[in-house]
Formats: C-alpha cells, structure tokens, sequence
C-alpha cells in the first residue's frame, strides 16, 4: 500500500488543492492491470479509505487498486470536474506506470453510487477531449473497462421508483443532484433543463470508443432508483455497447455505511456479488 499520492492539484472553491490517492499492489511478479476505485458519498464527500475491505479483495486477484479522492459539491464542484479528476488520475498513473508496478495498457475504473455514475460516465466519455484537464496530458485516459454498482445514470429520473415527495426533493432547485450538475446558489433543474440534463447523461456519449461495462443494483434501494440501472443498459443496448446488468434481490442502496447503516453495505460484500466483478475484470483486462 502507497497512501497520499498527490496525483492533481485542481483548483477548487477558488483555490488550489492536492487531491490524492491510494495505491495497493500485490507483491508478485509483472506490472498488473490497474483498477481505479471511485468512492460514493452523495457528491458531497469523496473518502478515498472507505471500502478498504472490497478493494483488497480485487487487489488480491492480481489487480493494482488505486483509490481516489476527487472534487464535490461541497467546493462548489460539478460533474464535469468530477470526471476531469476522474481521467486525470488515471493520466497520472500511466505516467507513472513503470515504477508502481502498473500495465498502462489495461485499466479500468470501478465506482459505487457516486462514483459508479462518475465510473460510468468515464467510460462513455473515452476520447471526449472536453474533460480532459491538468497535467499528463500527452497520456491517454481512455479505460477498457466500467463497473458500475448502484449508480445514476439519467438524473432527471433518479427518483422515479420512489414515492412523489422524494422524487419532487430530488429534483427540487438546489437537491444534491442539481447542485452537482449547475453548481452552487443555481435555480436550475435537470428536470427543465433538458440540455444540461444530457450533458450530464453517460448515455449521451455511448459510442463506439467506449468501455464495455457491468453494472450492478440493489432492487430494495431507497436512495438511486434501481431502474437507473436499466435505463443505463438499454442506452448500452441502443448504441451496441458491451453491457450487462445484474440485479441483487433484498439489497439496499450499498453506499448507505457512510449515512451510518452499515448493515446496509453487507450483501455487497459478498462473493456472490463480487465474484462477478472480478470475472468481468478477468475479461476484459486478462482476456
């Protein structure tokens, strides 16, 4: 394990901040395939220590596991930066591949809840030079690889399972959701802007570049609809990408241990679950 390399220094809330990561690679011989692990936390709060039980699972198939912090809400950061920081990072790795162990050419990313939808709209955006920012540039931070557990997809509908209310708070000028998409102090909704509701959407730039991708959601969960995850499918379907989706029965939103239920995080954990993540990784890295 590596902790705290400074892989960015973005500016965010008006200055400028180290955002880091953390790096574990089994001691065995050979560079090994990367997976970049992006962290949930309601685009509120990007811990790059949660899940480290999960991680090392993965790592210990014979993956490097790169942990990352990157930019919120809570610097008056956007989507966009979220996935700038995202390619950054794995800019930053394959720069520095040789001497941590890395194979630059085998990469993937691998998020939970907000960091599925971050996971998920790195993949689709391969080769979209509008999010490429910082340093490193002259690396490529296109992935071969999404997995994507419980995350959003089309946000103006991510609360479309869910009763009026919560659907209506959601969506409502100054929600979690719209924060992330406009920004701070913005009366603007994903629900009646329909242009940025797009842009903000990794169905919109499915295409022949992008990654092929699992995706994995809870039918119990009570923070992201789970039929963002068929919307998300079906967008992969339309535009012949790789996709498959499994559905895990009685499973709750999986990110729910950092609201303080981390009952909620066990079915997750499982090898049930995991085991087909790390076949898909299997594949699509080692195939």
């Amino acid at each position: 394990m590596r902790q705290d390399i400074t892989y960015a220094s973005p500016t965010a809330g008006g200055e400028r901040r180290d955002l880091k990561l953390d790096l574990q690679v089994p001691q065995t011989k050979g560079p090994k395939p990367l997976v970049v692990y992006i962290t949930g936390g309601g685009f509120i709060m990007a811990d790059k220590a949660a899940n480290l039980d999960q991680r090392t699972y993965v790592a210990e198939q014979g993956y490097a596991v790169a942990s990352i912090e990157y930019r919120t809400t809570t610097t008056g950061s956007t989507y966009r930066d979220g996935v700038a920081d995202v390619k950054s990072a794995i800019r930053y790795l394959r720069a520095h591949a040789d001497e941590l162990g890395i194979d630059a050419d085998k990469v993937a990313v691998w998020g939970q809840s907000a960091g599925g939808y971050l996971a998920a709209m790195t993949g689709a955006t391969n080769g979209e030079d509008q999010f490429e920012q910082g340093d490193n540039l002259d690396r490529s931070s296109d992935v071969q690889a999404v997995v994507d557990e419980f995350g959003a997809s089309d946000l103006s509908r991510i609360g479309d399972d869910f009763d009026a209310e919560t659907k209506a708070a959601y969506l409502a000028p100054g929600s979690f959701i719209n924060a992330y998409v406009f920004g701070p102090n913005s009366t603007r909704t994903v629900a009646t802007d329909h242009a940025a509701n797009r842009a903000a959407n990794p169905a919109t730039y499915l295409g022949r570049s992008s990654a092929p991708v699992i995706v994995l959601h809870g039918d119990n969960d009570h923070i992201i609809s789970p039929s963002q995850s068929l919307i998300l499918l079906d967008a992969l379907k339309a535009k012949r990408v790789e996709g498959t989706r499994y559905v895990v029965k009685g499973a709750d939103h999986g990110d729910l241990s950092f609201l303080g239920d981390p009952e909620a995080g066990e079915k997750w954990t499982t090898r049930k679950v995991m085991g087909p993540i790390t076949r898909f990784l299997d594949k699509q890295l080692r195939g």
